[in-house]
């Protein structure tokens, strides 16, 4: 899978993956979601797209299965080195 990073206030990248059809988006939140069964054509118009976040909208957001896929940051424990420790 090729990373795209995209010019856009919601989104900063894309992965799609052919053999799949898995679309991978990271949103500048930092989630970062899975959609399948996404057609190819549908990664390449939105690749084409003048505002990447409304063809999100229009076309991806709620049409295809999806689920997050990076977990929630875990709080490391202090180190030794560490000034509050």
């Amino acid at each position: 899978m090729l990373r795209v990073d995209l010019q856009s206030t919601s989104l900063k990248a894309v992965t799609y993956q052919d053999q799949s059809a898995h679309l991978e988006l990271e949103f500048r939140s930092g989630a970062i979601y899975r959609y399948s069964a996404v057609p190819a054509l549908v990664y390449q118009e939105l690749l084409r797209a003048e505002s990447k976040g409304r063809y999100f909208n229009q076309h991806i957001r709620n049409r295809f299965t999806h689920a997050q896929i990076n977990p929630a940051p875990v709080a490391l424990p202090p180190s030794i080195g560490d000034p509050t420790f």
